[in-house]
This record gives C-alpha cells, structure tokens and sequence, in this order.
C-alpha cells in the first residue's frame, strides 16, 4: 500500500480534544489526514475528540468525521472518501508501510515521545517538550496567553506549568485526578449541570491490580458544566486527569464544541505546513 506525497495526507499523533482541533483544521482545509492513538484512549473531553471514534465506529465533529480504521487496508478507502481515518497505533508504526509527506505529534504528552525529523519531510511538534530545529521542523507554543498558536522555527514552547488554564478565576480546581486505581462507574455525563460536591463517578477500587470491595466517591470540586470525564468503566491510575468541570454554566455547548485553544493551535498547525508547502 503507498500514498503518494502529491495528496499532500497528513498524518497526526494523537485524537484528543487539541489534536481534534488540529486534525478539524488540516481536513477542513482539504488535506487527507491520517490520525493515530492508543487502543484506549485516556482523553476526557470525548465529545470533542475524534479518538471517541475508536469506541463508536465513527466521530462527527462540526461537519468533519472521522472514521475507525481496523486494518491498514482500509485507510487509503476512507481519506479518499474525504473522512479522516483514524488507526490504532501508539507508537506510530504505521510510518514502517506508509510514507507521510507531513507528520504532527499532538500527543500532548508534554515531552517528546520518540517524534523525530527522520519521520517525514516536514515534522511538527506541537507543545513542550520539542525544539525546532532539533527534533521537528516546526514547534507550536500550546500555553493560553499572548503566544498561544505561536510558531517556533527555532527554539522551544514554553515549559509545562502543571496548572490548568484560568477560566472565570478557577484553574487547579476545575480539574480533578483520579483518588485512586480503578473502575469508574458514572452518575454524571458530559454536558450535565452539577454543583460542588455531587458525586460524579463511584469508582471501584483496586490495589496491586486487585479489587479491595471499596467504592471511593468522585465528587464535583466546583459548580458548572461537566465539560469532560473519562469513559464509563474506564480502568484508571491514581492521579490520572479524570474531569473537568466549566464554570460557565450560561455556555453548556462548551462541552461540545472544539475550543478556542484547539482552534488555535490547529490554525497555527495549518499555516506552518502551508508556509512549508509554498517555501518548497
């Protein structure tokens, strides 16, 4: 199976909630793109991620879907369909049987993950952790502020904070981690309504990979919108990123719609691959 460069199809790491807005933009612009995850994504905002195809089949996105490929065979099929395929494969061997003109780690691990400039002509890493010049062509500062969407040429994003964007003067708190390993069982959905305290999730415990019989209680840190929480009967590590609530409760659609950020960042994406594209 080969694809060849002059249909400029993109391929993208990650299908998370700020890869989405990247892979929104590249397909909306009319490139063929090719994302690939894990088997078992640990995104939260699922509304708003095409990785959320990988459970259903498919993911409709503000008019763009993806498509869950099961085999190589069938992704050339469904870009030509004008979809975005979307493949299981972490570690992005895919790159061994197909030629990418154009590879964008969105991985959003906060560090380099093994994206190197060996992997197509054109390389972007999006976020800390990559240096242009050194690992990818390009960098794209992914931090809210002044420099969001920021194109590196040389140079780095800023660093990893660990804190959480501000939104109506709420950051470490509208985010919660998990207490514990374990089951999650939801008593709230992404979208819902919910005030401070009410119990979102009742996990199932587990020690050393083994249930212990004790359920601890994911409450809600903050009145607003559940704009994001993992999946139902998702296996979690303690401290993994498990939900997210908005404060803004007047907005409820957030929880379905692609970001401002991602936006940004997708646009910032697009632009340095146009200008790579008319550079050369």
């Amino acid at each position: 199976m080969s694809i060849s460069l002059n249909e400029k199809t993109i391929l993208v790491r990650g299908a998370g909630d700020i890869a989405s807005g990247i892979i929104w933009s590249l397909a909306y612009a009319g490139f063929k793109v090719v994302a690939v995850d894990k088997d078992k994504p640990t995104v939260i905002r699922t509304e708003v991620s095409f990785s959320d195809a990988i459970y259903k089949g498919s993911k409709t996105l503000d008019g763009i879907t993806a498509i869950y490929a099961q085999n190589v065979e069938i992704i050339e099929s469904i870009i030509d369909n004008k979809k975005v395929a979307l493949f299981v494969d972490e570690n992005a061997d895919i790159l061994k049987k197909i030629k990418f003109d154009v590879v964008v780690d969105a991985i959003m691990a906060k560090r380099n993950t093994g994206t190197n400039m060996n992997m197509a002509n054109l390389v972007i890493g999006v976020g800390p952790g990559f240096t242009a010049k050194v690992d990818c062509n390009f960098a794209i500062e992914t931090m809210r502020g002044h420099k969001l969407g920021k194109i590196y040429e040389i140079g780095s994003p800023i660093p990893n904070t660990g804190v959480p964007g501000l939104i109506l003067s709420h950051s470490y708190d509208r985010v919660m981690h998990s207490p514990c390993d374990g089951i999650f069982h939801n008593v709230h959905k992404i979208g819902d309504i919910v005030s401070k305290g009410d119990v979102l999730s009742n996990i199932e415990e587990y020690e050393n990979g083994v249930p212990t019989c004790n359920i601890v209680k994911l409450s809600a840190s903050i009145d607003g919108i559940l704009r994001g929480i993992l999946k139902n009967r998702f296996f979690a590590t303690k401290g993994l990123k498990c939900a997210d609530i908005d404060p803004r409760v007047e907005d409820r659609m957030n929880a379905f719609t692609i970001s401002d950020k991602a936006h940004a960042i997708g646009n910032a994406v697009l632009c340095a691959i146009l200008h790579w594209y008319n550079s050369n």
